[in-house]
């Protein structure tokens, strides 16, 4: 079966059945996955494509050679941050050739908010041996600009593991469907 030109509702009803897309599906995916409406056995089968989605793009991350394009980077985020309704503050950590060492959550908040402390970012980096990390967080509000808090927040993370060797190469936001790179707005 090619399903590279199915449309995302045919897609859908290979996967949950043609009345559950007929009652969710409303022309996007995003708001499929946000839905808590959906029946049970069909919620299972979702999340376990997203599962399966998101683990596939950290495989390609940890096989690509170099992080110097923000693209995979983003991709990935996107499948790892869609649906959650809570901040995570998310750390790659890399070697000297900018390669994937591992990622990890650092911090998980709130809604609105996520406590981000610059000691367990440098344990963390030195933990793995990192060269260099990308930061990322998401907002479940939907505005993916960064926020001034998290201009400062870079800024003092960059200053902290700049005393152990460590670079600071970029600092994701993402919200929905958008991914922000700070390092290619020029704010890192």
């Amino acid at each position: 079966m090619d399903i590279s030109h199915m449309t995302d509702r045919d897609l859908l009803v290979e996967v949950i059945g043609p009345k559950a897309t007929e009652q969710i599906y409303r022309g996007s995916l995003t708001p499929v996955f946000h839905n808590h409406d959906i029946p049970e056995p069909q919620r299972i089968k979702l999340h376990v494509a997203k599962e399966l989605v998101t683990r596939m793009l950290y495989e390609e991350l940890k096989r690509d050679i170099s992080f110097s394009v923000p693209e995979a980077v983003k991709r990935y985020l996107l499948s790892r941050f869609s649906g959650q309704e809570h901040e995570s503050f998310l750390v790659l950590l890399l070697d000297a050739q900018n390669r994937l060492i591992d990622l990890e959550e650092a911090f998980r908040g709130t809604l609105c908010q996520t406590s981000v402390y610059p000691r367990e970012v440098v344990k963390l980096a030195l933990r793995h041996n990192a060269a260099a990390v990308i930061f990322a967080h998401n907002h479940p509000s939907g505005v993916a600009e960064p926020s001034q808090a998290d201009g400062m927040l870079t800024q003092t993370l960059k200053q902290a593991l700049a005393l152990v060797d460590v670079r600071v190469t970029d600092h994701f936001v993402v919200a929905g469907p958008l991914a922000v790179s700070m390092a290619e707005r020029e704010l890192i």
